[in-house]
């Protein structure tokens, strides 16, 4: 009995080591792949046709405003003003009738002063992943200027060099560590989430559909 825990006790030792193993390798060709594609300062971004904000709620569950929303917004509106963007295209989930991440994007953006007409709408970003190919297979969108907080650019930075897009990532303010704890402890295995989908089962998105000009 005894030699049997302790062989189930290396085994179990094994798969733990192994799982954190390829968390970390993940994690650093993530890092290493998409740091050159980053950029913190507004003078120095390049210009881009189209600027990409990736969803999220605009409040948490306990009702408080999301920060994560608030500085994307902010920041492609700084992008936009500056004039390193013409077009923003808001990508985010709408899979139910009461939550509509895009519509939300859009109301904050014209609250700040950005034109209705210069912003385009996709319901169907219901992960990093399908916001980043529908931006290429459904909007045409080759070179495109992602924005979200620094952790998530680099995830979606990453998937967009696969699908061979020219793509760079503005940062937008990042939250504290202790309000972005849990967030950021999740993006950790979200990261392995992206060679599962990429290198083992070729995961697509949800909907692809009609192609959709932007500028027009």
């Amino acid at each position: 009995m005894k030699k049997r825990f302790k062989k189930l006790g290396i085994i179990l030792t094994a798969l733990i080591v192994a799982n954190l193993l390829l968390i970390l390798f993940c994690n650093w060709k993530i890092e290493q792949k998409c740091k050159a594609s980053l950029y913190n300062s507004l003078q120095k971004v390049p210009t881009n046709k189209v600027g990409l904000v990736l969803g999220t709620s605009k409040w948490l569950k306990d009702g408080r405003p999301n920060l994560y929303f608030k500085y994307r917004i902010q920041a492609a509106y700084d992008l936009y003003k500056a004039g390193k963007i013409k077009y923003i295209l808001v990508s985010g989930d709408n899979s139910f009738k009461n939550y509509n991440e895009p519509r939300e994007m859009h109301n904050a953006l014209v609250d700040l002063g950005v034109p209705s007409e210069a912003i385009v709408l996709d319901f169907a970003g219901f992960r990093t992943l399908d916001s980043v190919v529908r931006c290429k297979k459904v909007f045409g969108q080759q070179n495109v200027t992602i924005i979200s907080q620094p952790f998530h650019n680099k995830r979606a930075l990453y998937i967009a060099s696969n699908y061979g897009m020219q793509a760079i990532g503005y940062n937008a303010k990042d939250v504290n560590l202790y309000s972005g704890l849990k967030t950021q402890l999740r993006e950790k295995l979200a990261r392995v989430k992206v060679f599962i989908d990429l290198y083992l089962i070729n995961k697509q998105p949800k909907f692809l559909g009609d192609k959709i000009e932007i500028g027009a």
